[in-house]
């Protein structure tokens, strides 16, 4: 029996021992179910997914992601062993795989270039969403004990949501017509799926992104651990929720309209460029959310958040329309299969820098560090993205006019390439005889 107790904290009071549970979720378990269980599938299945979006109908598929996903959830309420829970998370990750891939398809397909960055700013806003309500949903409905259910009433109910979601995606959505956008829209050319991937402006943003994905998700999976480990005192769950839900909602739509708004002057490359701005300002006040005390931690993560989470919409609006139609969602299933296995991986190298230097030292790293490598590496890739449509548009046409007004030489020029250039003639005129001498 005594062995059993040596498995947590133990008391000892009067030769009796008492267990004491002071589990606050640190540890390799938790990383491990919290990264790479959940990526190792995820990025695998959302290759295959990508694979049969661009080939089947994406609502169908949509619909039964959504389901599987759903159907994970809720069991995930019943486990009652450590493996249980670890199998129910890659269930859910093959579920959620085909999500992204053929949710952007489709919402590329729907909406104009006009519109675009904000579409899919709106459509991953559900990312910060679901992060955000999970604070206060995982801090205060298992304190309520409901139906005596504890901490599975929150898996149940989630589950649940999910199961009447999938129902309305298949009934309510219909399949769109592929169309093509962005630049393909503009040549029109059958290409490889390698010869696309393996362009260094894809290369590039593909490494970029999975740096700042890295420091999202170690923010995501540490800082309820981090603000309650070094301020135990303070209650943060509901300022999380605000910040998380709120100010980031609010930025990921601002920088979906304000790449709108330039995508048109200056082309994909502002897409880019807002992309590189938003993380550049946001690095500091990340910094800042890990350095501070709970106050100024709360407004420098709010101002941070503002800016930061600009990118995920303008990223996948900047992806759709530098690839080929019938590489659309191929291309996105991998670019999240090498994204998520960097950046969902990385972060389960908080634990050992935790241990070695600190807990705040390693989000220094893993979080703000990480932000500011990816900005600078968007930079860079801002300067591969071709410039604005209009501007070769109106060059085009110029050319165009300069052309039909000038004059080709091969029109005074013979057969045998001599020149038949004469200067012009009088208009010939009847021979005058008064002063002729004949």
């Amino acid at each position: 029996m005594r062995s059993l107790f040596h498995s947590c904290e133990s008391l000892e009071l009067n030769g009796s021992y008492y267990c004491e549970w002071n589990y606050n979720g640190l540890g390799l378990d938790y990383q491990i179910l919290a990264g790479p269980s959940f990526i190792a599938i995820y990025t695998i299945v959302g290759i295959i997914l990508g694979i049969a979006a661009d080939r089947y109908n994406r609502v169908r598929l949509l619909a039964i992601c959504t389901l599987v996903f759903s159907i994970a959830i809720f069991l995930s309420g019943t486990v009652k062993e450590y493996w249980q829970l670890l199998i129910l998370r890659m269930v859910l990750a093959a579920g959620e795989a085909g999500c992204n891939p053929m949710a952007t398809g489709l919402l590329s397909d729907w909406f104009e270039e006009q519109q675009r960055g904000l579409v899919m700013s709106i459509f991953n806003w559900g990312i910060y969403g679901g992060y955000g309500i999970a604070f206060p949903v995982g801090r205060y409905i298992p304190e309520l004990n409901v139906w005596d259910l504890g901490w599975r009433v929150c898996y149940y109910g989630a589950g649940v949501i999910g199961l009447i979601i999938a129902v309305l995606t298949g009934l309510t959505l219909t399949e769109p017509e592929r169309k093509m956008i962005g630049e393909e829209a503009n040549d029109g050319k059958q290409v490889s799926i390698w010869k696309v991937l393996l362009q260094p402006r894809i290369i590039l943003l593909c490494l970029a992104a999975s740096i700042r994905h890295c420091g999202g998700l170690c923010f995501a999976y540490n800082c309820d651990l981090y603000y309650r480990e070094y301020f135990p005192d303070y209650d943060l769950g509901w300022w999380l929720f605000a910040v998380t839900i709120v100010i980031g909602s609010i930025g990921v739509v601002a920088g979906g309209i304000i790449s709108d708004k330039f995508v048109a002057k200056m082309g994909i490359r502002s897409r880019v460029a807002c992309l590189t701005i938003s993380q550049i300002i946001a690095t500091p006040f990340a910094f800042g959310s890990v350095y501070f005390n709970p106050l100024w931690a709360m407004i420098t993560l709010g101002i941070s958040y503002f800016f930061a989470e600009m990118w995920f919409g303008i990223l996948f609006a900047i992806v759709v329309e530098i690839v080929p139609l019938n590489l659309r969602s191929t291309t996105v299933g991998v670019f999240l299969f090498v994204m998520n296995n960097i950046g969902g991986n990385l972060p389960i190298l908080v634990e050992p820098i935790r241990v070695t230097i600190g807990f705040r030292e390693s989000l220094f790293i893993f979080y703000a560090g990480a932000y500011g490598i990816s900005s600078i590496m968007f930079f860079f890739t801002m300067f591969l993205m071709d410039g604005s449509a209009e501007v070769k548009k109106t060059a085009d046409t110029e050319m165009t006019k300069t052309t039909s007004s000038a004059y080709d030489n091969s029109t005074f020029t013979n057969d045998d390439g001599q020149s038949t250039l004469e200067l012009p003639r009088f208009p010939a005129r009847s021979p005058i005889y008064e002063h002729s001498r004949l």
